[in-house]
């Protein structure tokens, strides 16, 4: 049975002091529950924080490192400092207001970055301390989301999940934090990434794409050379433990007493008092519900249980004030000698008394402005064995997506909801039991213990596909391919610009090349025995103006004109045919019109479109529509074309870049050839390459390449070494060995 290694920010056990003695307790709750299970099974190990931070000596930190040793959980220690920066400040003063759309929760100034790298880091090392080959890693949420490109760097084969259990904001919510692209690489360090909503997996998705550029192909991205697979899974609750505890007979006393005969209805609350709950708006339309039906007046109660969530932030403390001023204000206008509107509880209560309260209420409130599941939702409808209750449930919950029996309410629109609650309060018995009864049949048929099965099934089925082809070359493979590239007694480098030398740049014009790669090819090419071939779709004119001055070898526009050293062009074809060409430049440039951020390059012996600064999105789909057009129109005509970076590219049929591999190999038949570049437009020069020859692929998408780098710094860390290596003396006897990525 395979061992899962279980990752989350507080482990699911409790430590205090009583009377002077540590004692260790288990934890109950939605994840400490759900995972319980996958814990339990073979030798599986849970990391997190204990939840106890006091200093200890070295007696009773042994004791405590026995007891948790016994439990299987490891602690990752943090101090009250860093539980109050990190904690506190960052993960819910910075992170949960801004996930859950709240951006003016925020503080003036978002900073604690660095401390929440560091302690990810931490809890990155403890994952990496106790992995053994063929352990499964499942990662839980937003305090961790650096975790797993951490582990990935460190094992680089291990099996990696990742859950996040609150939403995933919309990409132009999320892109203003200051380092969301450390994130996003952060969580692409998976295999699989989970999430509760279809809404919140493409909310992620969009992200990628429009800050990190990572193309999504229905539920996969490519990142890093690795599949990462996005899934949804609805987390549930221990719906059966919720039915066996209703029927209870100190539940079943409970609910008798609250009841009391059947005088009042009850409408019952139960939250954490976070500011994502919706409390203040719930209490607004419970206010209206009194005003506008004033026959309810002393036949009905609201019971509102808060439960006290970080007080320690301000935020908080100012929202238990608002709170607390609204529930006075409630009563000072409605309440009675004989009757009160409002019940408020703020504290936690015992789960038999939560669940009482459940099978009490005529009308549970689920009324959150954002929530990523909220199972108290799934927990009132697994508690109700009598099919009774009525379900008020805001659409902005994760859980609306799947209780779809329920009175959805919009909590923004109080006129609404206190409609609402009034029509739950007089919905006839048989609706009532209709609806719970299909609610009960969801809850229970999928429940917390088949969320987690259904997850970890599915990182078992992905990873061997995402393992497969992480095929990167890491710094150690560069270093040794640089070695036996320099050994060769005749070294021929075709190097492509944009993407490869480079990286890619919003338009053409702002890809000009720096100083630092002006010096390193200048330094290549004064190696002994090396030739330094720049292979580019750019135009000659370009070329010239940017690198001609360079004792290198250059080919413009796809290999239809090239230029030795201190030498004139040749050209092999100066356009496109010329009744295409108007046609064609036409149709590009409308295309260009009407999707913003596009521009048309026209070349001697072609045309292109970019897209490169058009909306990730749009972008794509107009490059799509266009390229289906120009297919339509110049069938069996002598045009080509190329998807290339970005670019939707049309030349003569026949020019690639693979036609300059063939008159170099003339002039050095035993040379040894690399050649490297980014995208499609480079495969025509992979497969021009002669048997012995090494291309490399460099960036995310898969090509006719044996090797492949992550980006053009690895490009350039490569050459810099090479230049570095002075060239053998001695022909070579035996031919270079290909290199292996490890």
């Amino acid at each position: 049975m395979r061992r899962v290694i279980l990752v989350s920010n507080r482990l699911p056990v409790a430590v205090s002091r009583r009377d002077g003695v540590l004692s260790v307790d288990r934890s109950s709750g939605g994840l400490a529950t759900g995972l319980g299970r996958v814990h339990n099974q073979g030798d599986s190990v849970w990391i997190g924080w204990s939840g106890y931070s006091d200093a200890l000596d070295a007696a009773e930190q042994s004791a405590l490192d026995r007891q948790f040793e016994e439990l299987r959980v490891v602690s990752v220690p943090l101090s009250h400092d860093e539980v109050e920066r990190y904690y506190e400040e960052f993960c819910n003063g910075v992170l949960w207001p801004l996930f859950h759309y709240l951006i003016g929760q925020l503080p003036p100034d978002v900073h604690g970055f660095e401390l929440y790298e560091s302690i990810n880091r931490r809890f990155a090392d403890a994952v990496v301390a106790q992995y053994r080959p063929g352990d499964v890693i499942w990662i839980h949420d937003y305090q961790l989301m650096l975790v797993p490109q951490m582990v990935r760097e460190q094992l680089p084969g291990a099996r990696i999940g990742f859950f996040l259990h609150i939403p995933f904001p919309a990409s132009d919510v999320f892109r203003t934090l200051p380092f969301r692209d450390r994130l996003l690489q952060g969580l692409l360090g998976a295999d699989l990434v989970g999430f509760h909503t279809a809404e919140y997996m493409r909310h992620f998705a969009s992200a990628a794409l429009r800050i990190l550029g990572v193309g999504t192909d229905v539920d996969c991205l490519r990142w890093d050379q690795r599949s990462v697979r996005l899934g949804v899974f609805p987390m549930g609750v221990d719906a059966q433990h919720f039915a066996e505890l209703a029927e209870s007979p100190g539940v079943k006393e409970q609910v008798r007493v609250l009841r009391n005969g059947g005088q009042t209805q009850l409408l019952v609350g139960i939250d954490r008092l976070d500011y994502t709950k919706g409390i203040p708006r719930r209490l607004i339309a419970y206010e209206r519900l009194l005003l506008e039906h004033p026959e309810l007046r002393e036949k009905v109660r609201l019971i509102q249980v808060a439960v006290p969530s970080r007080t320690n932030v301000d935020a908080y403390q100012t929202f238990r004030e608002q709170v607390d001023t609204m529930i006075g204000r409630i009563h000072g206008a409605f309440a009675t000698p004989n009757w009160v509107p409002i019940h408020y509880i703020f504290r936690g209560l015992p789960e038999d008394e939560v669940v009482a309260l459940y099978c009490a209420a005529d009308v549970m409130l689920v009324t959150p402005v954002r929530d990523g599941m909220n199972l108290v939702a799934k927990e009132f409808v697994a508690s109700r064995n009598d099919d009774g209750g009525v379900l008020v449930l805001s659409e902005f919950a994760g859980a609306a997506h799947e209780l779809a029996e329920a009175v959805h309410v919009n909590p923004f629109d109080s006129v609404g909801m206190a409609e609402s609650f009034a029509r739950a309060l007089d919905m006839p018995t048989d609706e009532r039991a209709t609806r719970m009864q299909a609610l009960r049949r969801r809850v229970f048929g999928f429940n917390v213990h088949r969320w987690a099965e259904l997850f970890l099934s599915r990182l078992d089925q992905d990873t061997e596909e995402a393992t497969a082809s992480a095929r990167v070359l890491g710094e150690s493979s560069i270093r040794e391919l640089a070695k036996q590239m320099a050994a060769a007694q005749q070294l021929i480098l075709l190097v492509d610009y944009d993407g490869t030398l480079v990286p890619i740049a919003s338009t053409p014009e702002l890809a000009r090349p720096d100083a630092a790669v002006m010096t390193l090819l200048a330094k290549v090419a004064a190696r002994p025995g090396t030739e330094v071939h720049v292979v580019s779709g750019r135009p000659r004119d370009t070329l010239e103006r940017w690198l001609g001055r360079l004792p290198i070898y250059l080919h413009a526009e796809h290999g239809s004109w090239s230029r030795a050293p201190g030498q004139p062009g040749v050209a092999l074809e100066e356009s496109l045919p010329a009744p295409w060409r108007e046609k064609v430049r036409s149709i590009l440039r409308e295309y260009a019109d009407r999707t913003p951020g596009t521009l048309v390059e026209e070349k001697p012996t072609g045309l292109a479109w970019h897209y490169r600064m058009a909306d990730p999105e749009f972008g794509p789909l107009q490059a799509n529509e266009l390229r289906v057009h120009l297919t339509e129109l110049l069938s069996n005509t002598p045009v080509q074309i190329l998807s290339g970076r970005k670019v939707i590219e049309l030349r003569q049929h026949g020019v690639h870049k693979g036609l300059v591999v063939a008159p170099i190999l003339a002039r050095h038949p035993e040379a040894l050839m690399v050649a490297m570049g980014d995208d499609t437009t480079d495969d025509d020069l992979f497969a021009s390459l002669p048997p012995n020859a090494i291309s490399i692929h460099v960036g995310p998408a898969e090509f006719r390449s044996t090797l492949r780098m992550r980006s053009p710094s690895d490009v350039r860390l490569l050459l810099s070494l090479i230049a570095e290596v002075p060239p053998p003396v001695p022909p070579l006897k035996t031919p270079v060995a290909a290199v292996v990525a490890t």
